[in-house]
């Protein structure tokens, strides 16, 4: 509160001077962003009201928040952003996303006020006016700024209300030189009081290579090639594990304001690769869809025979011609003693280098070769046709000469930053005159430089000729990404590549054939299959490398047990993935994107209509935004409208919290939602709460038993664990605090979260934790704790009461009830967190487990040993407080004898005590095994990819 005082001083200065623009300059730079606050003093010196009038000129960003699952380099992503006009007019709010030219949007949702707009996804060629031409979205438009595109949506926000900015988009992520790279942009264009990125990764083979890179703007982004400084950004954490990693980006105010002033921060990069075990590579199955990922190593590289094409025409003068030079210094010093290369200039004119030849690498062609673009000077105009088709002859009569198309591999490396000026200048006409001189016997790269270039006939040009294109940037580092684009073609390791199926075990398979296969890059075919139980699947790869023909041949051992399942991929809260099978959407984006390109290269009115149509069906199916599709934004109605329905009573408070569960990628139906009736909840005393202490009831014998478990923060304890049988798995993760002064502990745990699934018949989960819940049984929904709901479906009910607890009901036969803990003014010591109980217990099998599960079906006797170790039998008559507890008490149960001792325990939030036999030491010989083996890896964690419940 001390700059609470200064702020009530600096206004009455202000009164005194007149001056409340002073004031605000003051705000500013004290980086004061309690808007609510400074409202609240402000009213109180009604003469100064206006100073807050400059910081009203548009609405601030409360929250912006980025959650990412990347399964099997299948990535789900969700941005929510959160405006608040907090000025006493309606404003327009702006949302705005840098998203990868690859993904695809796949929802977006606006909540205005008490206004919700939710994106469909329908056809472009039909019609719709928008529901509200004040709240609109516009397509994303490629921005050309290093492939990604910009999507833009606005609103009017009310006087004194927020917005919520919901998008959902997903991408295969592209390896390239061996590693896979995630990019998020952070560009909120202002300090953000709350600002959180969250990756998760969930990879089967094992991650290896994780990091994180410092922030990158657009002079340094992209060519992956740089590891000068590879120290991620500060607040950053990473977890990881063998298959799972979490990285998490939460900078302050403070932090962000020393990124950058203006809350531009740039570019959130993680590169990771994978273990690669078999040759053959890696083949994913889920619900009768596969995928597979063929990265061979430790393959001799190809010959490669290649033609630099480079631009010299007076456009280029300055920089890039520059920085053209010192990329192909770098690249020459690259080439291997078996490759042969030529240098074509052009403008005006095309001057060749050597004539009519390659030449080999030798010390003395390379310095020539350096002379030769040292003394390339900029001059005239651009002949792009020429230029092609003379590079194109060399290389054609070369390969006919020399006999060695089958090994090695040949290639045009084209770059320009211009359009054709001189000779032939129709796009359409360079591009078939370049098509028909290669007929395919090589590929074309081109990378186009600066502002001016004709991307489009460049990326026309790499996609008819089995090539890729690259757009260079003039504000950024060409040098390094003109190496960067090379090195990953720089080596090409196998050519000619063929990978097969047998034709009655799989069925609309994607392109199977590639011309080249380069290190450091991946091929990935997806397809379905017919048989969907199949244990093993055929898989036979040909190819070419440098000194034989290659046959791989295996049959492929196809994981059944759903271990892949995405909704084993989060960690945390509400999840894009959960009901999704990301192998199914992999084959979709591929799918999507191949009838795209087919799409852009055919020639043919008739069959561009087709493949329209195909790749727009396919998306309207997996709701994909696509160049053939579109959002039309749609007002819903009423809550009733909502993908699920929500109670949120007369206040709109809270609805942005709500929202961020509105997935909407189907038609909107699910749970009835109603305010529920208060009512007493009926629990037992089995239950695991505080720090954490576990109480287990064992109504046969009549006892009580209990005890602590002494985890450490972050620990996911396994609660109960019956998916085998019922299908249900709780878990609970533990946050740290500080133990009181003069206590016995060095930090107390306990439950932050309460994670519960099922998934019979269908799978559901449900997440509790002391500010929300998350539910989904098919459709997400989320819903705060201070407010009370019931949600109903027909495998699952949740009721909260608000601030108090939250009762689950599956299928009317598993009972739980999680309590929840607010502290008012919490000391140190103290956190908000949860406890667990058991209501019913009915529905689980005998062969349940977990630290409480495994005692449902159990019961136990207590004994007292003598000195002599002579045992007698107690009955549940004698337990009373004033028996002897100086005895040796113990209890026994599956034949093991467990010392105890007498105990009063506090449960269901304080208000009740229970007498109990403790169990020491971590509950050791209670529990089978150690507590250690009840850890989880994540929150979804049912215990099924482990071997942990056998062990038990």
């Amino acid at each position: 509160m001390i700059w609470l005082v200064w702020l009530c001083c600096r206004l009455s200065a202000v009164s005194a001077q007149q001056d409340p623009e002073l004031l605000a300059r003051d705000l500013e730079e004290a980086e004061i962003l309690d808007y609510n606050l400074i409202d609240n003093v402000a009213r109180r010196v009604p003469r100064h009201n206006r100073f807050l009038q400059r910081l009203e000129t548009r609405p601030r960003m409360s929250e912006f928040s980025v959650r990412s699952t990347i399964i099997s380099r299948y990535a789900f992503t969700t941005v929510s952003c959160t405006l608040v006009n907090s000025g006493s007019e309606p404003r327009e709010g702006q949302f705005e996303m840098q998203i990868p030219i690859t993904a695809f949007i796949s929802n977006f949702t606006m909540v205005i006020g008490d206004r919700v707009y939710h994106g469909e996804v329908i056809g472009k060629d039909q019609k719709y006016g928008g529901t509200d031409r004040k709240n609109r979205y516009s397509r994303p438009t490629d921005n050309g700024e290093h492939r990604v595109e910009t999507f833009k949506a606005s609103g009017t926000i009310p006087r004194k209300t927020e917005a919520v900015f919901l998008l959902h988009y997903e991408e295969l992520l592209q390896r390239r030189l061996g590693k896979y790279q995630y990019t998020v942009s952070i560009r909120p264009q202002q300090l953000v009081g709350k600002l959180r990125v969250e990756v998760n990764i969930l990879e089967n083979s094992g991650i290896v290579s994780l990091e994180v890179l410092p922030l990158q703007n657009s002079k340094s982004r992209g060519n992956g090639s740089s590891e000068d400084d590879i120290s991620p950004p500060p607040s950053t954490v990473v977890g990881q594990t063998k298959t799972l990693a979490k990285v998490t980006f939460s900078p302050n105010v403070v932090q962000q304001s020393k990124i950058a002033r203006n809350g531009i921060l740039g570019d959130f990069v993680v590169r990771y690769d994978v273990n690669r075990e078999l040759s053959v590579g890696d083949v994913q199955v889920l619900n009768g869809y596969f995928v597979h990922y063929f990265a061979p190593k430790d393959l001799p590289p190809l010959p490669k025979n290649v033609v630099f094409v480079l631009d010299s025409s007076a456009s280029m003068v300055g920089t890039k011609l520059r920085q053209t030079k010192d990329a192909l210094f770098t690249i020459l010093q690259d080439l291997r003693p078996e490759d042969h290369f030529n240098i074509i200039g052009f403008s005006n004119r095309i001057k060749v280098w050597q004539q009519d030849q390659l030449v080999p690498v030798t010390l003395n062609n390379i310095r020539d070769a350096k002379v030769y673009i040292h003394n390339m000077s900029p001059t005239g105009g651009t002949n792009i046709n020429g230029a092609l088709q003379i590079s194109t002859q060399i290389l054609n009569d070369y390969i006919t000469q020399n006999d060695i198309e089958a090994r090695s591999v040949s290639l045009i490396i084209f770059l320009t930053d211009g359009r054709p000026t001189v000779g032939e200048t129709k796009s359409a006409k360079i591009i078939s005159n370049t098509k028909e001189a290669i007929r395919n016997r090589f590929c074309l790269f081109t990378i186009g430089i600066g502002n001016d270039v004709d991307y489009q006939l460049l990326e026309r040009l790499a996609l008819e000729n089995c090539g890729m294109t690259r757009r260079i940037r003039e504000d950024e580092d060409a040098a390094a990404q003109l190496k960067g684009f090379y090195d990953e073609i720089g080596t090409p390791l196998l050519s000619d590549i063929r990978i097969d199926y047998p034709t009655d075990s799989v069925e609309q398979v994607t392109q199977n054939l590639f011309p080249n296969y380069f290190n450091g890059s991946e091929i990935v075919i997806a397809g379905k299959l017919f048989n969907k139980t199949a244990d093993r699947l055929h898989v036979e790869v040909t190819a070419s490398n440098s000194d034989k023909y290659v046959l791989l041949k295996t049959d492929v051992a196809v994981d059944l047990s759903g271990k892949n399942h995405v909704g084993l991929a989060s960690s945390g809260a509400e999840d894009p993935t959960d009901d999704q099978n990301y192998v199914e959407r992999t084959w979709s984006y591929l799918t999507i994107k191949e009838l795209m390109t087919s799409w852009l290269k055919s020639d043919d009115s008739e069959e561009k209509e087709t493949l329209r149509e195909r790749a727009e069906k396919l998306a309207l199916a997996y709701n994909f935004v696509t160049p053939f599709t579109t959002l039309k934004m749609k007002e819903l109605a009423s809550q009733a409208d909502l993908p699920k329905e929500v109670y949120t009573g007369p206040s709109t408070e809270g609805v942005g919290e709500i929202v961020q569960g509105l997935q909407g990628h189907r038609a909107p139906s699910g749970p009835v939602v109603a305010k529920p009736a208060k009512q007493k909840v009926e629990v037992t005393k089995t239950s695991a709460d505080g720090d954490p202490h576990f109480v287990v009831d064992f109504p046969l014998s009549k006892l009580t038993v209990c005890f602590n478990i002494d985890g450490e923060p972050g620990d996911i304890l396994r609660l109960v664990s019956d998916h085998k049988n019922s299908g249900v798995t709780v878990n609970g993760q533990l946050v740290g605090a500080p133990a009181p002064r003069r206590g016995h502990k060095k930090q107390r745990t306990y439950f932050r979260s309460i994670t519960i699934l099922s998934n019979k018949p269908e799978r559901s989960y449900l997440e509790v934790t002391p500010t929300k819940v998350i539910i989904d049984d098919g459709k997400r929904l989320i819903l705060p704790c201070d407010r009370s709901a019931t949600v109903a479906s027909r495998n699952l009910e949740v009721s909260i009461v608000a601030r108090s607890n939250v009762t689950v009901a599956i299928r009317g036969t598993v009972g739980f009830v999680v309590l929840i803990h607010h502290y008012k003014n919490p000391a140190p010591y103290q956190k908000d967190h949860l406890g667990f109980y058991i209501s019913n217990s009915q529905g689980l099998s005998p062969s349940s487990h977990g630290l409480i599960g495994q005692f449902l079906h159990q019961d136990v006797k207590l004994t007292t040993q003598e000195p002599l170790g002579e045992r007698h039998q107690m009955t549940s008559g004698n337990l009373t407080k004033s028996m002897d507890i100086k005895a040796g008490n113990a209890l026994e149960l599956k034949g093991r004898l467990i010392p105890v001792v007498w105990k009063q325990r506090k449960i269901y939030n304080g208000e009740q005590e229970v007498d109990c036999w403790f169990a020491k030491n971590n509950a050791e010989k209670l529990i089978d095994g150690a507590y250690k083996d009840y850890l989880a890896s994540h929150p979804f964690d049912t215990g099924t990819s482990s071997l942990t419940e056998n062990q038990l």
